[in-house]
């Protein structure tokens, strides 16, 4: 059987989210648990639900990138597999999913939570290192089904 690869993305898009994402977590975790902190933690919940359930190209801060940030920046010396970061933005919905629960059962599983996805969030923006890519890559290895070389990831 012989799938169809999905169609390279401009890895920067991802990149760009990240940095918002950072943003976004960073503000929530000094906010904390409180009404704010619900606000910014459901917001990016929703974000990281729309990449990863729908699309990359529903993800919010993909839409900014391609409307704004990307007809100013050059075309891209690579493209990638989108489903890596695809992928990344699951776990950042398990993890954002952890931290909503974290407030209503433990404020420590809200801190903790978001941290993570903060820390991965950051890993990206900074030094262009996709942790839920890893991750996604690595289990593809394990289960002999490698992605082609093809498309960076």
């Amino acid at each position: 059987m012989s799938s169809v690869p999905p169609t390279p993305i401009d890895p920067r898009g991802p990149r760009f989210g990240a940095a918002i994402t950072s943003a976004v977590l960073a503000v929530t975790l000094v906010v904390g648990p409180g009404t704010l902190g619900l606000i910014l933690l459901v917001l990016q919940t929703a974000v990281f639900a729309l990449g990863s359930l729908v699309g990359l190209g529903a993800q919010p801060y993909g839409i900014v990138y391609r409307l704004f940030v990307r007809p100013r920046l050059g075309a891209p010396t690579e493209l990638e597999d989108p489903r890596p970061p695809r992928f990344a933005q699951a776990v950042g919905l398990v993890f954002a999913i952890a931290g909503l629960a974290g407030l209503v059962w433990a404020p420590v599983l809200f801190f903790v939570a978001v941290g993570l996805a903060f820390i991965a969030a950051v890993l990206n923006a900074v030094f262009d290192f996709c942790l839920g890519c890893e991750v996604y890559l690595l289990g593809r290895r394990v289960v002999g089904r490698p992605l082609s070389s093809e498309a960076r990831a």
